[in-house]
């Protein structure tokens, strides 16, 4: 019995420091991936204080759990990191369904942020890294830019940036080693036709749906890959409370007599019902 106790105690021992070290490496980077601002008004500081709520609770019982052998922070890992990937599968399952829907929400979140981008200096710079990143201007196309109080085209805007675009609209010159923050100045006062030597036409969305077409290999691969780490963990969670229920029931507790024996014969009575 003491050989399989041993031999059950190092496959526990192995497991729960492989959950430890997954537990840290995995919250560790979802927690750093949050880039949202401006969701209908809500402070974006309150959802990174939920998200990372729920890291904390959900690391703090998986390793904790791991390192103490505590059944209990075991099995609330296991069953709310299988919550979380329902969730995250029924996620995509809705956003293919449902995804003219998405598009709306998208073209709605981002004209959202348009009015206003001059509000908040965070909000800003999200917007300037998505135009430059995807090469695109506004939502469906610059013109979008309209609906933001100091870029519209109205007779009655006293803005210097009337009819303008930001500077991460324009076209990138590889000549430039200084950005032209006034580059984007009066350019949708000129014609369609020479907007495009200056700016980029395209919108947002289209050019984010045209990123997903081009890397769809990629996001699904990034998709199974959390999913598979997030089944991993659970079935890792499930052996290592297993594996201590077992050990667990096969413990036999020394009999009553052997605490009025000497050491020495303690020690011997020991080895004996082991």
């Amino acid at each position: 019995m003491s050989g399989n106790y041993y031999k059950g105690n190092e496959v526990s021992c192995c497991i729960k420091y492989f959950i430890f070290g997954f537990n840290i490496l995995f919250w560790g980077v979802l927690s750093n991936i949050s880039s949202i601002t401006d969701l209908g008004g809500l402070d974006p500081v309150w959802l990174f204080m939920v998200v990372g709520g729920i890291m904390f609770i959900l690391g703090f019982a998986g390793c904790i759990g791991a390192l103490r052998e505590n059944t209990f922070l075991l099995k609330f890992f296991s069953v709310f990191l299988g919550i979380i990937f329902f969730l995250e599968l029924t996620t995509g399952i809705l956003a293919f369904v449902f995804k003219d829907w998405i598009k709306d929400q998208l073209n709605l979140f981002i004209n959202n942020n348009i009015r206003a981008y001059r509000d908040d200096i965070d909000l800003q710079n999200l917007i300037d890294f998505t135009q430059e990143y995807w090469d695109c201007c506004g939502a469906f196309g610059a013109d979008d830019w309209n609906l933001n109080i100091y870029f519209n085209c109205t007779d009655g805007n006293p803005s210097r940036e009337k009819c303008g675009v930001p500077f991460s609209c324009c076209t990138k010159d590889p000549a430039e080693d200084v950005i032209n923050t006034q580059c984007g100045y009066d350019i949708r006062a000129k014609p369609d036709s020479e907007q495009k030597d200056y700016i980029n036409v395209k919108g947002c969305v289209p050019q984010f749906e045209k990123w997903l077409q081009d890397n769809l290999t990629l996001v699904a691969g990034i998709f199974i890959g959390v999913a598979l780490l997030q089944i991993f963990g659970i079935c890792l969670a499930q052996n290592l409370v297993s594996d201590i229920e077992a050990v667990r029931a096969s413990w036999v507790p020394p009999p009553l007599s052997m605490h009025r024996l000497p050491p020495q014969s303690s020690k011997k009575a020991s080895a004996y019902y082991s």
